[in-house]
């Protein structure tokens, strides 16, 4: 039996493993495909809310304490399995934002970085922008971080830790009571057990739960991308408009994003989605009309009706506790709610308060 058996193996998942290994546990984790090829490997791979001013105080806690997380985590995870993350601080342009001034605002009450700037500014930081705009905001602290390459190298390193056991292609399909505790999952391997049962699952979380009785109100939000095949440096940092992306990579891909659908579990692709963000995204950089569309998919957020994470204990069981209903900021805040709940686990001074992030608040 390990000390912490885990469901689901995305960014969440895999670093909660990754600091209970370190702190010196043995932990298995449970996924029903490869590691890593949900959600977290669908997204875009920003490291803040895309518009931090419109969400709530927990959020922007956690939001701020992940940012700091991400060079270090990237550059560890490089030394540890020579994958890189290629994390990349390059900032963020806002074009034609409407709530300009709640914006600066909220930058100055949070001590963040974020100023107006004329054109001249925008298109020596950005040549190929959309042309005709009189200016900017801009956030000169943001990073992003290549996704599937961060998943790809937490993967292989929790391969490698002697603690960490890894079961992927195996699903969980039901938690097994033991009066007030959870004594396993079972799964479609057989039952699995550990002395703490964390749930990680995204989208699939409410299900799980709901075999224990726990009502979790997480839904899946569906969201498409598509993905640019261009030169290096046609678009060097993450440009933002009207609630679209451009999100450039080191090798000159650029993902496009997303829409938000409300389909269940559905995630197929389709040809009106495409083509509204391929004009998103060429409205944004119109010489991305030039270039070949690489890729298009489909990912599930797991939403939750107030927007925020659910962390924490599940006050009916001894022993069970989830992480999950991160919305669109998974990747975001995926280092701080980890570390928040390994706190609460190994009893430590929790980084921020817990308070508002448990399951008890509805």
């Amino acid at each position: 039996m390990s000390d912490f058996l885990i469901v689901g193996g995305g960014v969440i998942g895999m670093m909660t493993a990754l600091q209970l290994a370190d702190a010196g546990h043995d932990v298995t984790l449970v996924e029903r495909r490869c590691c890593g090829r949900e959600a977290s490997w669908a997204g875009g791979g920003i490291v803040s809310p895309l518009y931090p001013w419109r969400y709530s105080a927990p959020i922007s806690r956690l939001s701020r304490w992940s940012e700091g997380c991400y060079p270090e985590l990237s550059l560890r995870l490089l030394e540890e399995t020579g994958i890189d993350p290629e994390y990349r601080q390059r900032g963020l342009l806002y074009l034609r934002v409407d709530e300009e001034s709640r914006a600066l605002a909220w930058a100055r009450e949070e001590g963040k970085p974020l100023e107006r700037v004329g054109s001249d500014f925008l298109y020596h930081k950005e040549p190929h922008a959309c042309p005709g705009c009189p200016g900017a905001l801009w956030m000169p602290t943001l990073g992003s971080i290549r996704n599937p390459r961060l998943v790809k190298a937490l993967r292989a390193r929790l391969g490698d830790m002697a603690r960490v056991s890894l079961k992927e292609y195996v699903t969980a399909t039901r938690l097994c009571v033991d009066g007030s505790r959870i004594r396993g999952v079972d799964t479609s391997s057989g039952m699995m057990t550990g002395d703490h049962v964390i749930v990680c699952g995204g989208a699939w979380a409410a299900e799980l739960l709901e075999t224990a009785g726990v009502s979790l109100p997480v839904r899946p939000v569906k969201g498409q991308m598509i993905l640019f095949k261009g030169p290096v440096d046609l678009v060097r940092r993450v440009v933002l408009m009207d609630g679209r992306y451009v999100i450039p990579r080191s090798d000159g891909r650029v993902l496009a994003g997303s829409t938000l659908e409300e389909k269940g579990f559905d995630q197929t692709t389709d040809d009106v989605a495409r083509t509204s963000l391929w004009e998103s995204a060429t409205w944004i950089i119109p010489d991305l009309a030039s270039c070949e569309v690489e890729h298009h998919w489909a990912g599930l957020r797991p939403g939750t009706p107030d927007g925020m994470p659910f962390i924490g204990a599940v006050s009916d069981f001894e022993n069970l506790y989830i992480n999950a209903g991160h919305y669109r900021n998974g990747l975001v805040l995926a280092p701080s709610s980890t570390r928040l709940l390994v706190d609460q686990l190994l009893g430590r001074v929790p980084i921020v308060d817990p308070e508002p992030y448990r399951l008890q608040r509805h």
